[in-house]
């Protein structure tokens, strides 16, 4: 099969301008800014995503698993990562547009398989802000700046003033991200050195045994059952970092950019996530830092005062919290944007400002944020919603990238995911396992989000299935794509 223009680039950047037809003007009215974002600052967008993870939560998993069962779980879910990364990479590179995994489950799974994916990386990038405004209130009290409390005020300033920057424009609001998310990775840095000089071996395994559980000792204090429980956990330090190609319409030259910027990222994420597990659990133990909010402060200064090194980690770990947010809100409203220029959610929320932002598609989640932040106050058990929306959507992309490479195998690739099938399989099968494992920690956050999406998908039966915009990038390349397979079979 020939190389096609269309195949590399969206359909939306010729026709857009191309006349006053319905088509272009409908795209014109949602057209991003283009050419924004180079790889540093798509590897920057790739880092802020996950780095608050670093900060906080990662730690419960030594509750459910021990240092052994949350070390092999993290090691696990680093490879599920790895392997989607890359499957992604290849992925991005063949269809650079703004809906990211939606996209390329269109293409690979037809319209239904679209949907459920967009629905689930949507379930995660609107619930997780949510939560991190919730553990920004209590680090802004708990720091006890400005003399603010945790509530509704800390959380509606949080959507209001980094929405506020969105609105300005993509490459500002990137910039930002760049520069708090440097800092948050330096603080880390900082901690590590620190720690390690309180390092010892024996502070690692100090989670008492339980004697009842399955294949316990003192490295799995809760047996092997507990390796499956710490999945969720081990993600966290990786979570997020597959909504770099939401940004390919406004990159530079995507299809070079995107995966460089995916490695770079995903590189940069094991670094952190190999020295701060070790570093805090070996300073203080594992059980000292199982249950705490802040374990990098706990594991430099335990039950003593504060030192000047926590002090500085403390507040880094508010830039670590503000980075995530920040970039997850950008990625939360691009995946919104493309289901909604296609048709798939209501058309008027992928509308674009003057400065080419999905305005409506920044508001709306942020007003829904704030509502639930505000409403329910429980952040933990909107991340873990979160996680059950990201570990379906894990599964929908690995699962394309198989189908495409077996389907499609002369489709022009300009780069190509190491290992093939074999690399998007382990993710496809460790994804399926890190959703029963969300199960395993909390039922509910599953149950809910199941509900979620079953409304969701009865929208999409009854109603937005039959008002799909074929003008939209991801829709054109795919019935390019059937265009193409019924003239190879005639």
């Amino acid at each position: 099969m020939a190389e096609s223009t269309e195949s590399r680039t969206p359909p939306s950047a010729s026709s857009a301008g191309s006349g006053d037809s319905p088509d272009a003007l409908y795209l014109k009215r949602r057209a991003l800014r283009r050419g924004s974002a180079g790889w540093l600052l798509l590897t920057g967008l790739g880092v802020a995503y996950v780095v608050s993870g670093d900060f906080s939560g990662w730690n419960i998993g030594l509750a459910e698993g021990g240092f052994g069962g949350l070390a092999i779980a993290t090691l696990l879910m680093g490879v599920m990562y790895a392997c989607l990364v890359f499957a992604l990479a290849e992925l991005s590179a063949i269809l650079p547009t703004a809906g990211g995994g939606y996209g390329f489950a269109r293409r690979a799974l037809g319209t239904w398989g679209g949907f459920l994916t967009g629905t689930a990386i949507l379930i995660e990038y609107i619930l997780a802000p949510a939560a991190i405004s919730i553990f920004i209130g209590d680090y802004v009290e708990s720091l006890n700046l400005f003399g603010l409390d945790a509530g509704w005020p800390v959380y509606l300033a949080c959507f209001a003033i980094f929405i506020g920057i969105h609105l300005w424009g993509v490459g500002e609001a990137l910039r930002f991200s760049l520069v708090v998310t440097a800092i948050a990775v330096a603080a880390l840095l900082i901690f590590a050195v620190g720690a390690f000089t309180e390092f010892s071996g024996s502070n690692l395994n100090d989670i008492p045994v339980d004697k009842e559980a399955f294949g316990s000792n003192s490295w799995l204090p809760f047996g092997l059952l507990g390796i499956w429980s710490a999945f969720p956990f081990g993600m966290w330090f990786f979570l997020g970092v597959e909504g770099v190609p939401l940004a390919a319409e406004e990159a530079k030259d995507p299809v070079r950019s995107m995966p460089r910027a995916l490695s770079i990222s995903m590189a940069v994420l094991a670094l952190l996530a190999l020295v701060t597990f070790f570093a805090a659990t070996g300073a203080r133990g594992s059980a000292a830092i199982q249950d705490a909010g802040n374990p990098l402060v706990v594991a430099l200064q335990g039950d003593g005062d504060p030192t000047a090194l926590s002090r500085f980690v403390n507040y880094a770990g508010l830039a670590g919290l503000v980075a995530s947010f920040f970039s997850l809100i950008y990625a939360g409203s691009r995946q919104l944007f493309a289901l909604s220029r296609a048709g798939y959610l209501p058309r008027f929320l992928s509308l674009t400002s003057r400065r080419k932002a999905p305005y409506l598609g920044l508001l709306i989640p942020g007003a829904i944020g704030f509502a639930l932040a505000a409403g329910s106050g429980n952040g933990g058990r909107m991340l873990n919603v979160a996680v059950f929306g990201a570990t379906i959507s894990y599964a929908l992309m690995a699962l394309s990238h198989i189908v495409l490479r077996r389907r499609e195998p002369e489709l022009p690739r300009p780069y190509r995911t190491p290992g093939g099938i074999v690399t998007s399989s382990v993710a496809f099968v460790l994804a399926l396992s890190a959703l029963v494992a969300t199960f395993l920690v909390d039922k509910d956050a599953a149950f809910i989000a199941l509900g979620v999406y079953a409304v969701a998908l009865a929208y999409f039966a009854f109603y937005s299935r039959h008002r799909l915009v074929a003008a939209a990038p991801e829709e054109e390349f795919a019935a390019l794509a059937a265009a193409e397979a019924e003239l190879e079979r005639k």
